[in-house]
């Protein structure tokens, strides 16, 4: 039951009520079908990613989290474990499962990746109100469409200390959980304003291979579900918590742009702008990885032709892949731009198999990894965030100089994954931590394809 929250109103027209009025609007028989089957395609690799995460340390230590402070039963299902929960302690282990692999998608111009916060919070919400298919689509589209434009209203500056995921993310949740409470758009604002207030998530674990972007994950999803709910119950938040003269924006940016808090709402669908991730590893490696894959087969290269690679990169790909420079544990290899090209080098890819202790300590990979370097390019730091363009220069053992540049790495949505391929990532997300065998995963395909059917989203892995 809702109850009223106290009438503290933001100025009529503020980019806040714009944003809150237009997430509690989103009706699924207004959405287009591109934007409904996109949903349903990341719906599907945000699921497959969470199952991935089984087994991982990290996400065990979560769920014993979950087992030691949340109750033994309860609507939502903790997907690696395949037991009930709280919304809340569901979200939470959800969150951080499906984050830890770096399967998860990614949207450009926000550098946010909004799958990992918007659908463990959105389903745990959906699982405990018995929402049909439908439901959770139209939530999961406020989410994105939240995440996104604050990712964007933040800017480059706001990335450079905050993962973003951790901090927009927590909105994109509350949003999304606030679509599946039906909430106005007076609660919607609410509960954006109790998210904001709890955002957080900062960049310095990557120096000493920390755990720490799971738990950002983990905690976007579960805070921003809380956000919602309280706000539901009358819990008051900050109604400019992105704007106002203390709000987001103020402590965390020294670019925020508001107009991209209204850009193209309910024409520009910034879900469909969502990327899916190729290669098992930071995205910021994806641009440089497709390039040098290209060049190396262009010029039938072999890893011991290579002399030297110079990685052509964005400011962001500096900031965040900087600090790794000898990675010593499998997460933090996948931040490693020289451990990255030396799996594709070596390989021909950079999957989630060879990601592991024994190439941390293989010699040919760390020789190759000492080959890489970055750089900054103007043209590829003046593209980003909106374009993730990637270069690579390669100098030969018999001298020549070569060079290859990439526009849309794959997995964009101008280079995107098909249903088939999408598929066959599911199952080896499902195979790679025991997560679901191929006969569960294959029939949970089969009803992620006809989510918009569905009478209640429940009982996801128990088969029914």
């Amino acid at each position: 039951m809702q109850m009223p929250a106290k009438k503290t109103q933001a100025p009529a027209g503020s980019p806040s009520q714009t944003l809150s009025a237009f997430l509690s609007s989103i009706r699924y028989a207004d959405l287009p079908d591109a934007v409904v089957a996109r949903t349903e395609e990341l719906f599907l690799d945000w699921l497959a990613s969470a199952l991935a995460g089984k087994g991982a340390r990290p996400i065990v230590v979560m769920e014993k989290f979950a087992a030691t402070m949340g109750p033994a039963a309860g609507p939502a299902e903790i997907l690696t474990l395949r037991k009930r929960t709280s919304p809340l302690f569901a979200a939470l282990v959800n969150g951080a499962a499906s984050h830890f692999v770096e399967q998860d998608d990614l949207h450009n111009s926000s550098v946010l990746h909004p799958g990992t916060v918007v659908f463990p919070a959105v389903l745990a919400a959906a699982q405990d109100v018995g929402a049909t298919g439908k439901d959770l689509i139209a939530a999961a589209v406020a989410g994105y469409e939240c995440g996104v434009r604050v990712g964007e209203f933040l800017g480059r500056s706001h990335y450079k200390v905050f993962h973003t995921t951790g901090t927009a993310g927590k909105l994109a949740a509350a949003a999304g959980v606030a679509h599946v409470l039906k909430l106005d758009a007076h609660l919607m604002q609410h509960a954006l304003g109790s998210a904001g207030t709890m955002a957080a998530g900062l960049w310095e674990f990557l120096r000493d291979a920390a755990d720490s972007k799971q738990l950002h994950t983990a905690k976007a999803a579960a805070d921003g579900l809380m956000a919602a709910y309280i706000a539901r119950d009358g819990y008051t938040g900050a109604q400019q918590i992105l704007e106002g003269k203390q709000g987001l924006a103020a402590g965390m940016s020294s670019d925020a742009d508001a107009r991209w808090l209204s850009d193209g709402l309910g024409t520009r669908w910034a879900l469909t702008e969502t990327s899916f991730k190729f290669h098992a590893s930071c995205r910021h490696t994806h641009p440089a990885a497709d390039a040098l894959l290209e060049l190396m087969h262009a010029h039938r290269l072999k890893a011991e032709d290579v002399l030297s690679v110079t990685a052509h990169v964005h400011q962001g790909a500096l900031d965040v892949l900087g600090p790794v420079t000898d990675p010593q544990s499998i997460h933090q290899s996948k931040f490693s731009m020289g451990f990255v090209l030396a799996m594709i080098a070596l390989h021909g890819r950079a999957s989630l198999a060879d990601f592991t202790d024994a190439a941390l300590k293989d010699k040919q990979v760390r020789a190759f990894h000492d080959k890489v370097s970055m750089t900054l390019d103007p043209e590829i730091d003046h593209a980003y965030p909106r374009r993730w363009m990637g270069r690579v220069t390669v100098t030969t053992r018999d001298g020549r100089q070569l060079e290859q540049r990439v526009v849309s790495p794959k997995g964009d949505p101008d280079n995107t994954l098909s249903r088939a391929e999408l598929e066959d990532k599911a199952l080896r997300l499902a195979d790679y931590g025991g997560g679901a065998s191929a006969q569960d995963m294959k029939r949970i395909i089969a009803r992620v394809w006809r989510l918009r059917d569905e009478a209640n989203v429940r009982d996801f892995m128990s088969g029914k």
